[in-house]
């Protein structure tokens, strides 16, 4: 059975995305989802690193909102067997009809040491992955199924893993990447494939203070070695991977100013080909969630 396609304007064209979740109780983090869904934002994006299986965190926010599109940006395939994660899937989708995506990755060596998992072939990996994951749901999933087959993307950088986006699932999650990456992966994926990529923002227009919680972030994604394979295809080198970023890759990646500098470089994604922007706000609270930020920014970004 063929996938279906995906509609990208059901998850409308700004999403949130926040790894910040970890760091709030799960009160707190009922709070802040359903805030996001009443001030009408139409998707949240979180992952897993270290913190709560993602889904399980995405339970909790499903349950604690009634409209919102809850997606794993990413759940970690070496974190979970096929059966596992087809099993998670299957029970949220058919939990709550239309509002769980599954966003899948491979994720990173360094971070797949933690877990002991081996890291050896990322896309023969998820090519695998994805073989047992349908044949588990097809032949030994035995809970009431979803209506439907549920929408699962693929964390995708190269060109490999984006055909591979293209081929075995309904799109791609993209991540650290500037609209330039946003036209080559809509290039590869065609119509009517789902792209979301992230894009990274602090909201404050004092561009020293800026850039110094820019780069707290970027920092800690330059060293490792997929974002940046991904920035030399785009005209980055060395120099701008140096010392946490230059300005010119920090300024692209993590953007500042007042929320019409971020619908700017949203619509640079959009008009790029993407279907929905996931928006990371950044936030000088290390363990903070950016909930002012979230109510300041909602009417010019759900005005796109």
């Amino acid at each position: 059975m063929s996938r279906p396609l995906v509609d990208g304007g059901s998850l409308g064209r700004v999403g949130i995305w926040s790894g910040q979740f970890d760091f709030s109780p799960a009160g707190v983090v009922r709070e802040a989802v359903a805030e996001l869904d009443e001030l009408g934002y139409p998707t949240v994006w979180t992952g897993e690193v270290k913190g709560r299986e993602v889904l399980v965190t995405a339970g909790l926010m499903l349950a604690a909102t009634s409209r919102i599109t809850v997606a794993t940006g990413i759940a970690q395939i070496l974190a979970r067997n096929p059966l596992t994660m087809a099993a998670g899937q299957l029970a949220l989708a058919e939990a709550y009809p239309g509002r769980f995506l599954l966003g899948l990755g491979v994720s990173h060596a360094e971070l797949m040491q933690i877990r002991g998992a081996p890291y050896t072939k990322p896309l023969g990996q998820m090519a695998a992955y994805l073989d047992e994951m349908d044949r588990m749901a097809a032949e030994q999933y035995r809970a009431v199924p979803p209506e439907g087959t549920p929408v699962r993307v693929l964390a995708a950088l190269g060109p490999k893993m984006l055909e591979l986006a293209r081929d075995r699932a309904d799109g791609a999650h993209t991540y650290f990447v500037p609209p330039e990456h946003t036209a080559a992966a809509r290039k590869t994926l065609g119509s009517g494939k789902l792209l979301v990529p992230e894009q990274a923002f602090v909201l404050d227009t004092d561009t020293e203070r800026a850039r110094e919680l820019a780069r707290r972030h970027t920092g800690s994604y330059l060293r490792l070695p997929n974002y940046t394979n991904n920035l030399r295809r785009h005209g980055y080198g060395d120099d701008d991977f140096a010392n946490a970023g230059s300005d010119r890759l920090v300024d692209m990646i993590v953007p500042h100013g007042g929320p019409e500098v971020l619908a700017r470089r949203i619509t640079e994604h959009l008009d790029a080909g993407a279907d929905q922007v996931a928006v990371q706000v950044l936030d000088y609270d290390r363990r903070g969630l950016p909930r002012r930020q979230w109510r300041e920014l909602a009417p010019a970004l759900l005005a796109l």
